[in-house]
């Protein structure tokens, strides 16, 4: 590999970093729960894609291509996952609080992306991409094959609908 070639790989991949980091971090941490274990897998996904590069590989869509390496190395993660219990959390100075808010907040959060699930199938996936692999419309449009128009559309729709699901279940919960 010559020197301007290499020159012109770490610029891509430095340009990427600084777009998309502040996003991976966000999805790996909603995905692990742990910021450390997040940062350490967005970490490992630029590296991964390095190696990709330096190998000579082409990436055409940089962004789907690290959100797609760094669901892989998540899914690596949930398998070697160790549970720990609450007594050695306990030991190791780990104290629960219920903040109310915040976990009312989070309870919301996740009903939310639950109901994702009981939208129509063409709409989970585009709510999925957008909202929770936070990829742009111009993205999703390339990664589905699709219009911008059509995805900006099924979004639309398909957060309608959402909103729908989420009052009427908050409205069973209160009743």
């Amino acid at each position: 590999m010559t020197k301007k070639r290499e020159n012109q790989q770490q610029m891509i991949l430095t340009v990427a970093h600084n777009d998309y980091e502040k996003g991976l971090n966000s999805y790996a941490f909603f995905k692990v729960h742990d910021i450390a274990i997040g940062q350490d897998l967005v970490q490992d996904t630029f590296m991964k894609t390095w190696k990709f590069i330096a190998k000579g590989g082409q990436v055409h869509i940089m962004k789907a291509f690290l959100y797609h390496v760094l669901n892989r190395l998540i899914i690596d993660q949930y398998r070697k996952h160790k549970n720990t219990s609450l007594d050695t959390l306990l030991e190791k100075g780990f104290e629960p609080s219920a903040d109310s808010e915040s976990v009312s907040d989070a309870l919301d959060g996740k009903s939310a992306l639950l109901l994702i699930q009981h939208l129509p199938d063409i709409y989970q996936k585009v709510m999925n991409m957008r909202y929770v692999q936070n990829l742009s419309i111009e993205d999703v449009s390339l990664i589905t094959g699709e219009t911008r128009n059509a995805i900006a559309v099924q979004t639309h729709r398909g957060l309608a609908k959402l909103k729908i699901l989420y009052n009427s279940q908050s409205g069973m919960v209160m009743a």
